[in-house]
């Protein structure tokens, strides 16, 4: 067992990864239901005006710029999220500009 606490670069360095991770679960889910609705309201659309695949195809191909906009959207939100600050004992400028961008 360790009971040593792991140093404080390789903690941020975690944190940063969770964070990727999560971001990447939030718009693989978002890009999901994104799809899903264009697909069911496609088939809703085709079965009401009795056109086969005419809105479903449409929807589809619709759906495709709006999920990279909330995909775009979501990443840059949850990435002006993301603040690394320096601690006192960090002297090294490159270090302290990272939470800036």
């Amino acid at each position: 067992m360790q009971s040593e606490k792991p140093a404080p670069t390789e903690r941020k360095t975690r944190l940063l990864n969770l964070t990727l991770a999560s971001v990447a679960g939030q718009v693989g889910c978002l890009t999901l239901i994104i799809i899903i609705a264009a697909v069911l309201g496609g088939l809703w659309l085709d079965n009401f005006y009795q056109t086969k695949p005419l809105f479903t195809v449409g929807l589809l191909i619709v759906s495709i710029p709006i999920s990279l906009a909330v995909m775009i959207i979501v990443v840059r939100f949850a990435t002006s999220k993301i603040r690394i600050k320096p601690t006192d004992s960090t002297k090294d400028p490159k270090e302290a500009d990272i939470g800036k961008n």
